[in-house]
């Protein structure tokens, strides 16, 4: 039985990496966020009680360009409609936990869905590492993003690529969990949305939001002609 000192010490180090990219992804929304309007309270609670990258950035975004409270609202649910698909898929992990699943609950996002999948396949489910690693991630952000807004307009993540590291570690993460048809299938039918949104003009939340949405239909229907081929 592996115990508590060896499964920390695992998620941290597995956590690691990534709470990096996190950290340079908060400063950018951090920044992102003063510079379009928000307060340093504003900013730094968000992070605390929203703890959603994406939909911070589409907010803090949309709020620039004075779009409206529904606007903003739709964009958000629609991007963190994932979200539901994560815990449907942790839900034996986040339902071991008793009285604190509601806790892990609210740390199923994307980083923590991969590392969780990836020790749940290995190991079963395991509600403390992906407590542990939840609270890597999240400590991550929160002081990431109060960094951020404290530099305020003193730095331009475009600049030193900040906005770019995240992206770029995440999908490192990410492909090497991509086994079998439908997970190919999602993922080549999110390149090919992301490209074709892209080269039409379309804003990035609407990108992401239409990605999200339409490329699990590929991997369904993959899936699907999987089965009927057995």
């Amino acid at each position: 039985m592996v115990g508590r000192k060896q499964i920390t010490l695992a998620a941290i180090t597995e956590a690691f990496p990534l709470a990096l990219a996190i950290a340079a992804y908060g400063i950018s929304y951090g920044v992102l966020a003063t510079q379009g309007g928000f307060t340093f309270g504003q900013t730094v609670a968000m992070s605390m009680f929203v703890f959603s990258g994406s939909a911070q950035l589409v907010t803090a975004g949309m709020m620039a360009g004075s779009a409206s409270a529904i606007s903003i609202l739709a964009a958000v649910l629609l991007l963190n409609l994932r979200n539901l698909l994560y815990g449907a898929a942790l839900a034996n992990t986040v339902s071991l936990a008793g009285k604190w699943r509601f806790a892990l609950a609210f740390g199923v996002s994307d980083e923590p869905f991969v590392l969780a999948s990836a020790r749940e396949q290995k190991h079963g489910p395991d509600p403390f590492y992906f407590a542990i690693v939840f609270v890597c991630f999240y400590l991550s952000w929160v002081f990431a993003s109060l960094a951020g807004a404290l530099l305020g307009a003193q730095v331009d993540p475009l600049t030193w690529g900040l906005d770019f590291v995240f992206p770029v570690t995440f999908t490192a993460l990410l492909v090497p969990s991509l086994k079998g048809r439908p997970a190919m299938a999602t993922a080549l039918a999110a390149v090919g949305i992301c490209l074709l949104f892209h080269y039409s003009g379309f804003r990035e939340e609407l990108i992401m939001i239409a990605a999200g949405m339409l490329a699990p239909l590929a991997g369904l229907i993959a899936g699907g002609r999987k089965s009927d081929g057995q």
